[in-house]
């Protein structure tokens, strides 16, 4: 049964926009309280936005079911199946042994806890989210610094303040070649956009980060660290990502990064070593307590390997080979049975729903892969221990996967209905502020989906359609949704399971919404003002 989204269902843009978000406000409200456990928060939005799609929306009760169906089948497979690979791989570390060797490593390069944040949760978490996004970053670098000692909500918290800036170059740029696709732009001079963009808020971080954790005083003891950081990346962004384009940014802005901080720490170190509780560290192993190359390898292998293996998957080439194997599904009950319409997109468009199921193709296979390899090169594993860290990987993550489908069947909900077109037509209804309310459409689509890439998907045509009504460049438009997404990660119901999964707080996302969400929103305003500035005054 075909039908045509509504977007004022209500008459009203303001009234309709309202009812559009009550799901958002019932999930926010839930998880705030603190007394409701996530995944039981998480399907009290799902209801919600089922009620609601069908009973003011007119959506048809079958395809409202199908799309909450298809949301959480996109949960399973790419998202889950990426998280559970990677988790896979740190509790094989773990089981081994050898995360130790990776820990006195880490504590051998500096046992500032400052200086570990910079380098686990930014550097390295930059890299990761070059190479794969969908939450690994936050998974791996969060164990990581729980690893090390830090207090479980403390990583998290640091982990998803850190994974902001690179979300617009996850995954081999992913998010920015869908902001092109879907609004039939340009990818490098959307690329171009963002990489004005960010700068500002590449920068910041390494000083917030260390704010949160140490406070003003002893941030500044720190302060070239924090310096070399924040411009490593922010410089490595606007240069690649304003030349060669998306695609290699995150990966390369990453590995400056680290490069750049790890070369820092070898000619400096600060007056003294901080800990938890204001502190002098302990001092770093000598030379005895180091690992050699061999050792250092073998124990790094698993993450060496991973990043390799997602890097060729993301490659022209390995995408042709698996292309054969691909396998799309055209989701019954709902494939091209909505139409969207004007003012949304231009001209009318059948809305597709495919689920994607190309195995072989996907960054979790990648990942999944260099676990397997792990298991023949670490040492005391074999076929039992490979079992033992998988089931105790499903274990950590028995409420994370139901909280995890059930956000992603609301965000399905919302955007088959018509639902998220209507509070992004309240946001494009702000005439001449629209610049800065465009990048904050951005951070409710990832807020929705838990993905740059899904928000770029959403809201991308409506953003160009609403620049080029009100004669603004679309192309910074179409990027400001990108870039304001970045900001929306971290808050998002999909990235509060992640973390609190990897660091054993599974039930605590209420807490860390609260702990991140002042935080969100001042680094999405960071963002709206950059975009106002560069359409009003540069």
């Amino acid at each position: 049964m075909r039908w045509t989204q509504e977007y004022l269902p209500l008459g009203g843009i303001a009234l309709s926009a309202l009812a559009a978000a009550l799901p958002l406000f019932l999930l926010f409200a839930l998880l705030t309280a603190g007394k409701v456990k996530g995944y039981l928060a998480a399907m009290a939005s799902t209801l919600a936005a089922l009620a609601v799609a069908v009973l003011i929306w007119r959506m048809p009760p079958l395809a409202a079911l199908s799309s909450g169906l298809l949301g959480a089948a996109f949960a399973v497979f790419p998202i889950l199946w990426i998280l559970v690979a990677a988790l896979w791989i740190y509790h094989l570390c773990v089981l081994s042994g050898q995360f130790d060797v990776i820990r006195r490593m880490i504590a051998g390069l500096t046992a500032d806890r400052r200086l570990q944040a910079l380098f686990i949760a930014f550097a390295f978490g930059a890299f990761l989210e070059g190479t794969a996004g969908f939450g690994v970053p936050v998974a791996i670098t969060s164990a990581m610094l729980v690893g090390l000692g830090f207090p479980p909500a403390l990583a998290a918290t640091l982990c998803l303040l850190a994974n902001s800036s690179p979300v617009a170059f996850a995954a081999a740029g992913v998010p920015i070649a869908t902001a092109a696709q879907v609004s039939g732009l340009d990818p490098l001079a959307i690329s171009r956009a963002v990489g004005f963009q960010l700068p500002l808020l590449s920068m910041s971080v390494p000083m917030w980060l260390c704010l949160l954790l140490s406070g003003w005083r002893r941030s500044i003891e720190v302060l070239p660290a924090i310096i070399v950081a924040g411009f490593s990346l922010a410089l490595t962004q606007f240069l690649i990502a304003t030349t060669l384009g998306p695609w290699t940014t995150g990966v390369l802005s990453g590995l400056a990064t680290m490069g750049s901080l790890a070369l820092l720490l070898r000619f400096w170190k600060p007056r003294e070593s901080w800990d938890f509780g204001g502190s002098a560290a302990a001092p770093a192993p000598g030379r005895e307590g180091r690992a050699s190359l061999a050792a250092a390898l073998r124990a790094w292998s698993p993450y060496l390997l991973t990043s390799l293996f997602v890097l060729f998957w993301s490659t022209s080439w390995a995408k042709a080979l698996f292309k054969p194997a691909s396998l799309l599904i055209h989701w019954p009950a709902l494939d091209t049975l909505a139409m969207r319409t004007s003012p949304v997109v231009h001209p009318d468009t059948a809305y597709a729903a495919i689920l994607d199921l190309s195995i072989l193709a996907s960054p979790g296979t990648a990942i999944f892969l260099a676990g397997i390899i792990s298991v023949m090169i670490l040492p005391g594993l074999g076929l039992r221990g490979a079992v033992a860290a998988l089931a105790r990987t499903l274990r950590d993550l028995r409420y994370t996967i139901p909280t995890v489908c059930f956000v992603l069947a609301t965000a399905y909900l919302m955007n088959y209905s018509g639902m998220s077109s209507t509070i992004g037509l309240a946001l494009a209804g702000t005439g001449a502020l629209f610049p800065l309310f465009a990048p904050l459409l951005g951070w409710i689509g990832v807020l929705l989906t838990g993905s740059d890439t899904s928000s770029n998907a959403l809201f991308c045509s409506l953003q160009r359609t609403t620049a080029t009504q009100l004669g603004l460049d679309p192309v910074l438009m179409v990027a400001s949704n990108t870039s304001g997404g970045v900001a929306g990660k971290m808050i998002s119901p999909q990235s509060l399971s992640v973390a609190t999964a990897a660091t054993g707080l599974v039930g605590k996302e209420g807490m860390l919404f609260r702990s991140t969400f002042l935080h969100s929103l001042a680094m999405a305003l960071i963002v709206s003002l950059v975009t106002l500035a560069m359409v009003y005054v540069f």
